[in-house]
């Protein structure tokens, strides 16, 4: 019988997995699937080892807090798959905690694959030839990373995004709306500041400024903020109400690929939210901040390769929406961009022209391309 071991470290993971192991049953109708997954893998027919919540730890603090337990985890995980010798070890983004797995398995001789790039080709690129040692194929969400592995003569395979193939081509703007915001004197802003508390610390005040900017010049502004949890909407919120601000803000939990959807610009921190965003078809101006030590560090010692950061600039190769980083993430530099996009709407015909190139390139049936890939590894000699 063949055997997939597969490990998930967090609910995008978990996401992306259930729909790999649904694309892999399809070749390997017998298949058993073991390793580490959330409910959604073990939904799909993988059992899971260990409970994929302990892998989700974020932050240095916690990381070190856990560490003992994480290695320990992953020692006791190393000697099952050893005993077991599964045909192939998927690991599934986690790069910290997969990595040095695959490391030991792929020594042992069998077969690794790696689901998700980590950001090797943007800062610490040094990490590829720790990634080269651990995994026979990297699979890849997106084409410009295949090149740079190839440079460094590590197999990739450029699968597409999961989120291109499950948003449509065109999606309706007005029926989101309705859901939304019902209200069609106002024009709609989707602000997406961060999913994260130290996110927040550093953009929730420069993107609430903005839009008391904005609406001071086009008071028809109504600006919705979407949150996955109560802990970040709470802060956002009191930050709102120490600044007093005058903008029209309303926090929401949830729903932010609708806000987004029904916005007629879209004002976010960078990240997967921008990818969204274009697939969308949505107007965006990006702005973000790190910690000034962690910038400091960065441009200092030359870690960061790239002179582009958001997702919509890097995919397309040049500057196609505004990006405001660090110093230049200000109110009085935001600003006027984002006014600008809602003021001059037929000139964001050629923008959104570029965003669906963007999408058709991204939509590949991404979990058939990487059960194929996998296949096609597992296969060979």
């Amino acid at each position: 019988m063949v055997c997939i071991a597969l490990v998930a470290g967090e609910a995008s993971g978990d996401l992306l997995g259930a729909s790999l192991i649904n694309a892999l049953k399809d070749k390997y109708p017998q298949a058993e699937f073991i390793g580490i997954g959330g409910p959604e893998m073990i939904k799909a027919g993988c059992e899971s080892l260990y409970p994929m919540e302990a892998l989700s730890v974020m932050g240095l603090v916690e990381v070190l807090k856990h560490l003992p337990s994480l290695l320990k985890m992953r020692a006791q995980l190393y000697a099952r798959l050893l005993e077991k010798k599964p045909d192939v070890f998927i690991g599934i983004d986690a790069p910290d905690f997969n990595l040095a797995l695959e490391r030991k398995l792929k020594s042992s001789g069998i077969k690794t694959v790696h689901y998700v790039s980590p950001s090797v080709w943007a800062w610490r690129q040094w990490r590829v030839k720790k990634i080269a040692r651990s995994i026979d194929l990297m699979l890849t969400l997106f084409p410009f990373e295949v090149s740079f592995y190839q440079q460094h003569e590590v197999k990739a395979v450029f699968v597409g995004h999961p989120l291109a193939d499950m948003v449509p081509m065109q999606v309706d703007q007005a029926q989101a709306r309705t859901q939304v915001y019902p209200d069609n004197d106002k024009r709609l802003v989707a602000m997406l500041p961060g999913s994260r508390i130290s996110e927040l610390e550093r953009l929730a005040e420069v993107f609430i400024r903005t839009a008391e900017q904005c609406s001071k010049n086009a008071p028809d502004l109504e600006f919705i903020v979407p949150f996955a949890n109560d802990k970040t909407r709470r802060y956002f919120q009191d930050v709102v109400d120490r600044l007093k601000t005058q903008a029209n803000i309303t926090t929401i939990l949830g729903q932010s690929r609708l806000v987004m959807q029904a916005s007629d610009a879209v004002l976010l921190a960078s990240g997967t939210a921008a990818l969204e965003a274009l697939l969308l078809k949505r107007p965006m101006v990006v702005a973000y901040k790190l910690s000034g030590l962690t910038y400091w560090l960065l441009k200092t010692f030359r870690i960061l390769k790239v002179s582009l950061y958001s997702l919509p600039n890097l995919l397309a190769g040049k500057k196609i929406v505004e990006e405001f980083i660090q110093k230049d993430a200000r109110p009085e530099m935001i600003a006027p961009a984002l006014l600008t996009l809602l003021d001059e709407e037929h000139s964001n015909q050629a923008l959104l022209a570029t965003y669906d190139d963007i999408h058709r390139s991204l939509k590949k049936e991404a979990s058939q391309e990487a059960a194929n890939a996998i296949a096609a590894l597992m296969d060979k000699e």
